[in-house]
């Protein structure tokens, strides 16, 4: 008897220790408990993040379909020192943020539009993968770069950001390398020549994203590799190799031509799959074959076919072309709708098989309003109802306010959850894009139809007015009309704004079913369910 209470008093303590430890993980990320992931063998990782097998349009995470969607902050989470990240994770987990992008080694020049964007940090809070050793300065007037030695506060902060992240179930972009764009973005870059003591070429700022430079190409593969082999153990990552490539920047002859541009980010690619061939699950790759910058062309079709990419990441733009046919999605920072375009190229290339991903949509975000906000919820809600992926930056999340102001959650991040939360209503995974499904509706509604045909009808109807049209605001009145199997079905009303549904009624399915919609001001959703 004293043998059989001594083992179960063991066994408790047994219970008792294995219980704290993984409630001590829950609650602040220890590594090791969370998300599979171990410091001690490469093999545990749970099976990471990849493209579900049943549909090549979305995701599967942790045995569960999904889809990406956010309100982000400007990628500088883990490299500008003040920003406290797990507030923002933290909201952006509440909200039901399911994705984020962090850029690692890129930064910004503060400028006026958007002067206090995480991305931009104070020199003396710039946190790069690299140590500031001296002797000298570099020319953000801290000391110089030493590129052989790495720093350790970096990589803390990036192993607790994608802990955190993994605790909280949020995937995780991480941008290696970026376009410079400009003389003064790559004077702050720790690459360059006058930044670090190493003896790097003196380069013109478009050859950071090529080949022609061996020293500062082998430093670029070297720091990729680093990354990929400290971050790998996680499951809640996908790699992109660079943010916005270009070619022919400022059309100048000397300058790299986008296939050029291309090569080398086949060639980083092959660093990151080399640096886990060793690994049992691989992570996804995401990225865009290379803009001509003058004239501009942003181009996809090598994207979805032949490059070495998992995920095609675009960023929805004028001239997006695919397959010869140009789509106008919206100036930079110009307030602009164009849904339609946005609909119409998720609907073009929706049978490739490789998920969209709109990763950085940036018509409205500069616009921290009602109307900006407005703008964002809309094209988020085309785009994942086309069956494609969409972020846009949030441009209230800054240092010392990593949740926003009170108008973004109430407006903005408030209209994300409701977003996020319908979309896990849906089965994602039988769930398609169908144009043209309904035969009638009002002037000036957008349609964007995503259902399981004699199922499950989502029927996102936006007022598609710009904002300088003369009639924009004013309600819209009208019948929609659409055919519907056999069977008896719910149909309900949804309200992106509020995330409210109205009470239902129970229709039969009938060909030329007609239904007068209530008063649109914006953008609703009407939801049909088949009962039996």
């Amino acid at each position: 008897m004293q043998t059989i209470q001594s083992f179960k008093k063991y066994l408790f303590y047994i219970i008792l220790f294995f219980f704290t430890r993984s409630a001590h993980a829950h609650f602040t990320g220890d590594r090791s408990y969370v998300s599979g992931s171990s410091s001690n063998s490469k093999d545990s990782i749970l099976q990471p993040v990849r493209v579900h097998p049943d549909n090549p349009k979305c995701f599967l995470f942790r045995g569960k379909p999904m889809v990406f969607l956010t309100a982000t902050e400007h990628y500088g989470a883990v490299m500008n020192r003040p920003f406290r990240y797990e507030r923002y994770l933290a909201d952006a987990a509440a909200k039901g943020i399911t994705y984020t992008r962090l850029f690692l080694l890129f930064r910004e020049l503060q400028s006026a539009q958007n002067p206090y964007s995480t991305c931009k940090p104070e020199s003396p809070d710039y946190i790069a993968p690299f140590l500031r050793t001296g002797p000298g300065k570099a020319l953000d007037g801290e000391l110089k770069f030493d590129l052989n030695q790495w720093n350790p506060e970096f990589f803390s902060r990036l192993d607790k950001f994608l802990a955190l992240a993994s605790h909280y179930g949020i995937v995780v972009e991480l941008t290696l390398l970026s376009n410079s764009y400009e003389p003064p973005v790559w004077d702050l870059n720790p690459v360059k020549a006058e930044n670090n003591i190493n003896g790097m070429e003196k380069i013109a700022w478009p050859d950071y994203i090529t080949m022609r430079n061996p020293k500062i190409f082998d430093l670029q593969k070297k720091y990729v590799r680093k990354i990929v082999e400290v971050t790998r153990r996680y499951d809640n990552i996908i790699y992109e190799v660079c943010n916005e490539p270009g070619g022919n920047l400022q059309g100048n002859s000397k300058n790299a031509r986008p296939w050029e541009v291309n090569q080398w980010q086949m060639q980083i690619a092959d660093v990151i799959r080399d640096a886990e061939k060793d690994m049992p699950n691989k992570h996804l790759v995401a990225g865009l074959e290379a803009y001509n910058d003058a004239p501009w062309q942003q181009s996809s079709d090598s994207t979805f076919r032949g490059l070495k990419f998992d995920i095609v990441n675009v960023h929805p733009l004028p001239n997006t072309t695919y397959r010869g046919k140009s789509y106008y999605m919206g100036d930079f920072m110009s307030k602009q709708l164009k849904l339609r375009e946005l609909l119409n190229f998720c609907l073009a290339t929706y049978n490739e098989a490789k998920p969209l991903n709109f990763d950085e949509d940036n018509v409205a975000s500069s616009y921290k309003d009602y109307e900006g906000w407005t703008i964002d919820r809309k094209r988020a809600w085309v785009t994942l109802l086309s069956g494609a992926h969409y972020d846009i930056i949030d441009f209230s999340i800054i240092n010392y306010s990593e949740t926003g102001t009170d108008s973004s959650q109430k407006y903005l991040r408030t209209w994300f959850k409701n977003l996020s939360a319908y979309m896990r209503s849906i089965d994602i995974v039988q769930a398609k894009p169908i144009a043209n499904w309904l035969k009638e509706k009002p002037d000036h509604l957008l349609a964007a139809v995503f259902a399981i045909p004699g199922k499950d009808y989502n029927i996102y109807l936006a007022d598609e007015r710009e904002l300088t049209d003369k009639d924009a605001g004013q309600p819209i009145r009208g019948n929609i009309r659409f055919d519907l199997p056999e069977g008896s079905y719910e149909m309900r009303t949804y309200s992106p704004e509020t995330g409210l549904y109205s009470p239902g009624i129970k229709i039969q399915g009938s060909k030329d079913l007609q239904f007068y919609t209530p008063e649109i001001h914006g953008d609703i959703v009407i939801r049909i369910t088949k009962i039996n």
